[in-house]
C-alpha cells in the first residue's frame, strides 16, 4: 500500500516542529509495517530524499504546494493531508481516500496572527475541512471542536493520540536550584511574555526561569529579559538539550491562548517534569489535577504564580508529582499510535 502525508514542512525543514515530529514518528514504523510511505512538503533547497524508509518529495513553496500537492495525490492509495496551518491542501477533490489530520482548529488562533482580511480568508478556508470523508483528531478537545465550529458528523472523525518516545525521554537528575522551563514556538498566541509576568510574581530568589523556541517574537523576548539575572532565553535547542532541559525542571509552563494536543506536556511528564499550564484547548484533556499538574484560568498570573510556587517552594510536592508525571505519560506511546493509524488507514482503502 501507497500512503502520502502531505504537509507544509518536512522534518529537516528549519521550523519543522510538533505536526512534523507526529508525520515522522508514525511514518518510519508504518513503514516498518510493510506500507510504502511517502511525504511532500515545500521545497526547501534540502537534499535528504529520504529519512527512516520515507521517501521526501519536495515541490513548490508555503502557496505553491498546494498546486502541486493535487497533481501528486492521485498516485496514492491513501492521502493523509496534515492541515497543520489552518488551510486545507483539498487532497479529497481528487483523491477519495484522503483524510485530513487536524492538530487543532485555527479560528481563533489566526485573530492572533493576521491581519483581519487574511484571518477572514483562512477561517473560511480552514472550513473546507469539513468536505473530507474522513478525519482524524489528536485529542477529543479537538473532535468537539470540529463538531461545534463546523457541524462535522463526528462518526467521520477518528481520535490517534500523538505518542512518545519513551526510551528517549526520561527522567534524569533535576537540578539543584527550582528551574521553570518554558518551551514553544514564539508566536503570539503562545503568549510567551506571559512567563516572564508570572515569573516575577514568585517569591523565590533562587529559582530561575528558562525559556526555549524560536520564532517572530524572539527580539521582543530578548529585549524584555534584558538585565534580568534569574531570566534565561536559549532559543531553539537540539533535541539532546531539550531532553536535559526537560528533565532538570522542576516545571514546565505553558501559557498557550489554545493547543489541539499539549506535546511539550507530555514530554515534560515523560521526563518526571509536571507542569502548569492555562486551563485551555486539550490541556485539561491530558493534564490531571495534583498528578501530572496544575491548570489555571487563562491569564491568571497570580494562579499560575501559585501553583509553581507549590512545586518549588516543597522539594518532596516536586518530587512526589515528578513520579506520578512520569507515571501518566506511560499511557502515550508512539508504537501504539502508529498502530492505530496502520488500522485506520486500511479501513479507509477497504471502505
Amino acid at each position: 500500500m501507497k500512503l502520502l502525508f502531505v504537509n507544509h514542512r518536512d522534518i529537516f525543514h528549519p521550523q519543522a516542529g510538533g505536526a512534523e515530529q507526529v508525520i515522522y514518528e508514525v511514518g518510519k514504523r508504518l513503514v516498518k509495517k510493510g506500507v510504502e510511505v511517502y511525504w511532500m512538503s515545500e521545497n526547501k533547497g534540502i537534499a535528504e530524499e529520504e529519512i527512516d524508509g520515507i521517501k521526501l518529495i519536495r515541490k513548490g513553496n508555503s502557496l505553491t504546494l498546494h498546486y502541486y500537492s493535487l497533481k501528486e495525490v492521485k498516485k496514492y492509495d491513501v492521502v493523509i493531508d496534515s492541515v497543520a496551518h489552518a488551510i486545507p491542501f483539498f487532497s479529497y477533490k481528487v483523491n477519495r481516500k484522503s483524510v485530513g489530520l487536524i492538530h487543532h482548529v485555527h479560528q481563533d488562533v489566526v485573530d492572533f496572527e493576521l491581519n483581519p482580511f487574511l484571518s477572514r480568508v483562512v477561517k473560511f478556508l480552514e472550513k473546507r475541512v469539513k468536505n473530507y470523508p474522513r478525519l482524524i483528531s489528536v485529542s477529543n478537545t479537538t473532535k468537539e471542536e470540529l463538531v461545534k465550529r463546523f457541524g462535522i458528523n463526528e462518526n467521520i472523525i477518528k481520535v490517534i493520540y500523538n505518542g512518545i518516545d519513551h526510551e528517549k525521554f526520561t527522567p534524569g537528575e533535576k537540578s539543584e536550584y527550582p528551574l521553570i522551563l518554558w518551551i514553544g514556538r514564539l508566536k503570539k498566541y503562545k503568549n510567551p511574555l506571559d512567563a516572564i509576568k508570572i515569573f516575577k510574581k514568585l517569591n523565590n530568589r533562587k529559582a530561575v526561569l528558562i525559556m526555549v523556541g524560536s520564532g517572530e517574537m524572539e527580539k521582543e523576548i530578548k529585549d524584555v529579559i534584558a538585565g534580568e539575572k534569574n531570566i534565561f532565553f536559549l532559543g531553539k535547542v537540539d533535541e539532546k538539550k531539550k531532553i536535559e532541559l526537560y528533565q532538570k525542571a522542576w516545571v514546565v509552563l505553558s501559557t498557550s491562548f489554545i493547543e489541539g494536543w499539549g506535546m511539550t506536556i507530555v514530554e515534560a511528564n515523560s521526563c518526571g517534569t509536571p507542569a502548569v499550564a492555562y486551563s485551555t484547548g486539550a490541556m485539561p484533556e491530558i493534564i490531571r489535577e495534583g498528578v501530572n499538574g496544575f491548570l489555571v484560568n487563562y491569564k491568571d498570573y497570580n494562579k499560575a504564580a501559585e501553583a509553581i510556587s507549590y512545586l518549588i517552594e516543597d522539594e518532596n510536592s516536586m518530587r512526589y508529582l515528578s513520579k506520578l508525571s512520569y507515571e501518566s505519560s506511560l499511557k502515550y506511546d508512539w508504537n501504539k499510535t502508529s498502530e492505530e493509524y496502520y488500522k485506520y488507514i486500511w479501513e479507509t482503502v477497504v471502505d
